[in-house]
């Protein structure tokens, strides 16, 4: 894991930056109903997606478990921030009409309880939207995938579609619908992935544990042309669930 204290003040341009942001938060809003109020984003981080999900009528919240991400939030957004874990969230039950979780679940190893907890804030009717399958996302068909797509597999992956819809539907969540964005600036370099891998990035999607697989892998992507030249941008998937009753 990142420290995202220390990360906060590169964050956003190491990630694509506006672009991104505003594609990201476009989707996210085309699947929040117009008559919801109230909006939490969790896991916001610097606050570049939640402060452009803004629109009339809709108060915005945001939550994240860092520090610096939330301080720089704070900044974007004023103070509907608040410090708190994703995985018990500072809200009372049934508190707001809309979660959302852009980028998270792929990071939370028990990605379960954060969908337990955006439920649990949810009034009835309400709805939760999330990236899934963030990591499979990054699968462009370029020739760096055909050079990883061999050794890597995403089926343990936390914010997996199947595996987010099964804890979705025993909290009472059901499927609402879905959007596509583009992760604008995020395509890859070979020269990038090999650095990923050498600092174990992707040591998640295979069984590698002495690195022998990783330094292989690397050693392959030096050997590709353009080693600066970024691959076409990834592209994400939306999943939105509605809270029953």
């Amino acid at each position: 894991m990142l420290d995202y204290d220390g990360e906060a003040e590169t964050y956003d341009a190491t990630r694509g930056g506006v672009p991104r942001a505003e594609a990201a938060a476009a989707a996210v809003l085309g699947l929040v109903p117009e008559r919801a109020g109230t909006l939490l984003d969790i896991g916001c981080g610097t606050g570049l997606v939640t402060e452009r999900l803004r629109r009339p009528g809709l108060l915005v919240l945001g939550c994240d478990g860092s520090y610096g991400m939330a301080r720089k939030a704070t900044g974007r957004i004023g103070g509907a921030v608040v410090l708190g874990d994703v995985r018990r969230l500072p809200l009372r039950d049934a508190a707001v009409d809309a979660v959302s979780a852009v980028w998270l679940l792929h990071l939370v190893p028990r990605s379960a309880a954060v969908v337990a907890e955006a439920a649990r804030v949810l009034r009835p009717g309400g709805v939760f939207v999330t990236t899934v399958d963030k990591d499979a996302g990054h699968d462009v068909d370029s020739d760096i995938d055909t050079v990883l797509r061999p050794h890597r597999s995403f089926a343990a992956a936390s914010d997996r579609a199947e595996r987010i819809e099964e804890c979705a539907a025993a909290h009472g969540l059901r499927p609402a619908g879905g959007a596509r964005f583009t992760g604008h600036g995020q395509g890859r370099t070979p020269r990038g992935a090999a650095t990923a891998l050498a600092a174990g990035r992707f040591r998640s999607w295979f069984a590698d544990r002495d690195g022998a697989t990783a330094r292989a892998l690397a050693a392959d992507l030096a050997l590709l042309p353009g080693q600066d030249s970024r691959r076409p941008d990834p592209s994400y998937t939306l999943r939105a669930f509605r809270k029953e009753g």
